[in-house]
């Protein structure tokens, strides 16, 4: 077993991982990330981990994170001109979660970090993260994150009476159109950008 205090040196390095994965690491990636050699001690270290509730193991034996916890709440204090100048004053109008501000359903929703500029148009940039909601009807207009004729992308939806297209926020690209299959996995609802 891993002793306590290299475990707990290492519980910063694994939520890392989980925060820029979106997941918790596989045994064989656990293997790599900590640079163990032997796959036993790559196991005693999930051992580890789950025994501190930093990971779970499910009932197929697969490593997961645990359910996040609740968010800290951001006091709303006032709002702010973002056209002419207005004279500031601050008093605490509310307090609210960023979880329940961005995510109506926390059990249909995915968060996913962009890659590539084909939304830029539509204020989606690179390393941006997209909050994506599973099973909501998808209406015309909407960014969609589709598998397309086996690729995975992130479109505009639309559908006519020529069928379904999905279109760019960019004009380097051209409109998609399914030749075999077409799979909408989720609506995307909210973009998150990092400023700092």
């Amino acid at each position: 077993m891993a002793p306590k205090s290299k475990l707990s040196e290492r519980i910063p390095v694994l939520n890392e991982y989980i925060r820029q994965h979106g997941r918790a690491p596989t045994q064989e990636e656990l293997r790599r990330l900590f640079r163990v050699k032997s796959r036993n001690t790559a196991f005693v270290l999930a051992k580890g981990f789950v025994r501190a509730g930093v990971l779970i193991r499910t009932a197929t034996g697969r490593l997961v994170a645990p359910p996040q916890r609740a968010a800290s709440t951001v006091r709303l204090l006032g709002s702010v001109a973002a056209g002419f100048p207005s004279p500031a004053e601050e008093s605490l109008l509310n307090t609210m979660t960023l979880d329940e501000y961005l995510i109506t359903k926390p059990t249909a929703t995915f968060m996913l970090r962009v890659e590539g500029d084909s939304m830029i148009d539509a204020g989606i940039l690179p390393d941006d993260v997209v909050l994506v909601e599973r099973g909501r009807t998808v209406r015309n207009g909407d960014i969609v994150i589709a598998c397309i004729d086996g690729q995975w992308t992130m479109k505009y939806f639309y559908k006519d009476a020529t069928g379904v297209r999905l279109e760019a926020a960019n004009k380097k690209y051209p409109t998609i159109r399914p030749i075999h299959k077409l799979a909408v996995e989720g609506v995307v609802s909210s973009v998150i950008r990092k400023l700092l």
